[in-house]
């Protein structure tokens, strides 16, 4: 277990224990770089091959299913009329611009079918097993357990079938995890530089703390949260939460090194550049993904001032194209919040909040049967395509959450606490507005730091390097074992995350809750 700990004057020596080591080595993590990068790379070819498979399949008389039909024709226009998209039956468009801009990169290349408008969503869900391997073996140290990751990554149904249809959630999940990645390696590149000053022995040089200097690292993870919100507002929750976590990073350095007033010292020190880099930076992102509306004349509200509102009053000195974007925001959160089960909004497959964590009523995207789906064996085939966590998986959620809960406020694992914000972040908020019309696949989002959490307590089942060979070994068989259960079970799903062909009798095996139904 990693943990925070203060290090004793005595401590001059180069330590390979903790979190903190005064002599790190060069990436302040798994030194087995080609090794590691052969495993990423390999699990990471499984996961595009699962992910392009049959990618064009399956269509609805060759249009899109389910939401598809908002975002493939809005990604189609964005291609064809001067990168931007209207939503002629609502008046407004009500997410903005970045997935269905990269929806449209797929349809530039493939055209206007099912490879192109769900390329984009594959090359983000096969990215996304990519960067959960790397988060989770520099999480661990250790390349095994970053391997696990991805392979249970790989085999859960939420994310595979979220990375084959042309949907915006597979891309916040995306730039979520991604911003996490890079705050991550912000961390220990921030204690990188802290154990040289300690080294050089100007830790005491001010009660505050050395300042730290320029963080890329951290100002790639304002830009992944800025393409977060350009892909749905609530990316907006993330930029809370990681805003916290990395300021709670830099208190942790700090009181690690011996700094003698390491709240304070973060707080002139680290919070400022921390809301430029995770406030500033995000906002100025998410106003550029609307660089077409602001260039155009005929966006949705793009001329609201002096047309819907006036052009004077209390904020007549900010620019009328900032005014605008305003309003046309406003008129979206105004359609969003309308969308409430007090006024009437109901949708057969809905679910709330508290169901997400297990799964326990996902989402049917297509179906079919009848006598016109062959190709079954049988006079009467169905197809369908479901969102659906992988039981072996989300069944367990909750006992992991716990313990994670545990590890993170008893022995204070600092690992499992940054998946708990991921996690708490993608879930948490939409607690407060349970009266709104909301899906299964608000999950999507939630489902990396899932993962996370998974690989981690694989660790621990794994047990340290210092045990006993019999301790490593049960603990290794345990694993694989949990694994391969998993992927089987993922095996046993395929064919209604897939819409491959199954008899009425099979489609009923696979529906195993009645909430499923």
């Amino acid at each position: 277990m990693l943990t925070d700990e203060r290090p004793t004057p005595s401590a001059r020596q180069p330590s390979l224990v903790g979190p903190a080591p005064l002599v790190p080595p060069p990436d302040f993590g798994p030194v087995d770089r080609a090794r590691g990068w052969v495993v990423t790379l390999f699990v990471a070819a499984i996961a595009a091959i699962t992910r392009f498979t049959m990618l064009g399949y399956p269509t609805d008389a060759g249009t899109p299913v389910f939401d598809e039909k908002h975002y493939a024709p809005q990604g189609w226009q964005v291609l064809t009329g001067g990168w931007l998209e209207d939503n002629p039956g609502y008046g407004l468009v009500v997410h903005p611009p970045i997935g269905k801009q990269l929806i449209a990169m797929g349809e530039a290349i493939f055209g206007y079918n099912g490879w192109g408008w769900r390329f984009a969503s594959a090359m983000a869900g096969t990215i996304l097993v990519l960067l959960v391997i790397r988060i989770v073996r520099r999480l661990t140290r250790s390349t095994l357990i970053g391997g696990l990751a991805g392979i249970l990554l790989v085999a859960d149904g939420v994310t595979f079938v979220s990375s084959r249809l042309g949907m915006l959630d597979i891309f916040l999940a995306l730039f979520a995890v991604a911003a996490l990645g890079c705050l991550i390696v912000d961390r220990d590149q921030v204690r990188e530089r802290m154990a040289r000053v300690y080294a050089e022995g100007r830790i005491g040089d001010s009660e505050w703390g050395p300042r730290l200097g320029a963080r890329w690292w951290r100002f790639g993870a304002g830009i992944m949260l800025g393409l977060a919100c350009g892909t749905k507002w609530s990316g907006v929750y993330f930029i809370v939460f990681f805003g916290l976590l990395s300021v709670a990073f830099d208190v942790a350095a700090r009181r690690a090194y011996g700094v003698r007033r390491p709240w304070f010292g973060a707080g002139v020190r680290d919070v400022g550049p921390a809301l430029y880099a995770l406030v500033v930076v995000p906002l100025f992102v998410y106003l550029a993904s609307y660089w077409a509306w602001f260039a155009s004349e005929t966006g949705v509200d793009r001329h609201a001032v002096g047309n819907e509102i006036g052009t004077g009053g209390t904020w007549s000195f900010v620019p009328a194209a900032l005014r605008s974007l305003w309003y046309y925001s406003g008129n979206v959160l105004q359609f969003h919040a309308g969308l409430t089960n007090s006024a009437g909004n109901h949708h057969p497959w809905e679910s709330k909040p508290w169901t997400w964590p297990m799964g326990l009523r996902p989402m049917l995207y297509y179906f079919a049967e009848g006598d016109h789906v062959t190709g079954c064996g049988a006079s009467s085939c169905v197809k369908a395509v479901m969102l659906i966590g992988t039981p072996a998986m989300w069944w367990l959620a909750l006992p992991m959450l716990a313990w994670a809960l545990w590890q993170s406020v008893v022995r204070k694992d600092w690992r499992y606490a940054t998946v708990l914000t991921g996690y708490g972040a993608a879930f948490l908020p939409w607690l407060t507005t349970l009266d709104r019309q909301m899906y299964y696949f608000y999950a999507v989002a939630l489902a990396p730091f899932m993962v996370m959490g998974f690989a981690l307590v694989l660790g621990d089942v794994l047990g340290s390097a210092r045990a006993s060979f019999e301790r490593r070994t049960t603990g290794l068989l345990a694993v694989c074992l949990y694994v391969g259960l998993v992927v089987a079970n993922f095996i046993w799903l395929w064919p209604i995350l897939t819409a491959v062909p199954i008899t009425p009798e099979t489609w009923q095996h696979q529906l195993w809750l009645p909430s499923w139904r």
